[in-house]
């Protein structure tokens, strides 16, 4: 009984998922997640709203709408069809406006992150990309109580590592304005980062701005002198600098 989740409403399920063998891989007594935010497998995100408080359901979800083409190691083979049963615990409004403890917040960002990760590896760029910036939401948010130094610093490493991977999945979706603003605001936060300095650089000479992309890759080699990538971004860079033979 009660009304379906609304958009924007956290919900809080039980959940069991087994194998066609009947193997069970999934069991959490109390999942939680906001529908359409990317944080659980796509049969749950579309299966849970459209169910009430206290329903119980089954969804047999194909490849696609579970762990994808490469599966999940060590339990779930590659393009294995799952079983889940689902129990609706609890609906509610969604968390992110209120203040949290700064131990919430980096949890959250980074099981935001790990699934956007998740999405990235199965080539889904646009749904990681939008896990990286709603971790980057969860890590900004409102905190209820000051961090300590440690748990100031870890919330430092943790929006670098979500803009480091908001940039990658913007160049793979071909958008180099907006992979570019990524990397410089990493680079706001962690000037000597070396990843948001190498795609900074390799946007750069795309650009076409070749004096600037030499000076931030050679940047970059002085952090990582062995990096095999930096030296050939460079090399690329003095070829197309330097004039033709005979010229």
């Amino acid at each position: 009984g009660g009304p379906r989740p609304r958009p924007g409403q956290e919900v809080s399920v039980k959940v069991l998922g087994a194998l066609e063998d009947g193997e069970l891989v999934e069991r959490d007594p109390r999942l939680t997640f906001v529908p359409g935010y990317g944080d659980a497998v796509q049969a749950l995100e579309l299966g849970v709203p459209t169910m009430q408080p206290g329903e119980i359901s089954f969804f047999l979800a194909a490849f696609p709408y579970g762990y994808g083409r490469p599966g999940r190691e060590p339990d779930v083979p590659p393009e294995a069809p799952l079983l889940f049963e689902v129990s609706l615990l609890e609906v509610r409004d969604g968390p992110d406006p209120q203040p949290l403890p700064p131990g919430a917040r980096l949890r959250l960002g980074a099981q935001r992150r790990e699934r956007g990760n998740f999405h990235f590896a199965r080539g889904d760029f646009a749904a990681a990309l939008r896990s990286y910036r709603l971790a980057l939401r969860a890590l900004d948010g409102p905190v209820a109580a000051p961090p300590g130094p440690q748990e100031e610093e870890e919330l430092r490493e943790q929006r670098v590592k979500c803009l480091n991977n908001c940039a990658a999945a913007e160049m793979k979706l071909q958008r180099a304005g907006e992979a570019l603003a990524a990397c410089e605001a990493a680079l706001r936060i962690s000037p000597d980062n070396g990843r948001a300095l190498l795609r900074r650089g390799q946007l750069l000479a795309r650009q076409g701005r070749d004096a600037e992309a030499a000076l931030v890759l050679r940047r970059a080699l002085e952090l990582d002198p062995a990096s095999k990538v930096i030296h050939a971004e460079l090399s690329q860079l003095v070829k197309r600098r330097s004039p033709p033979a005979g010229a």
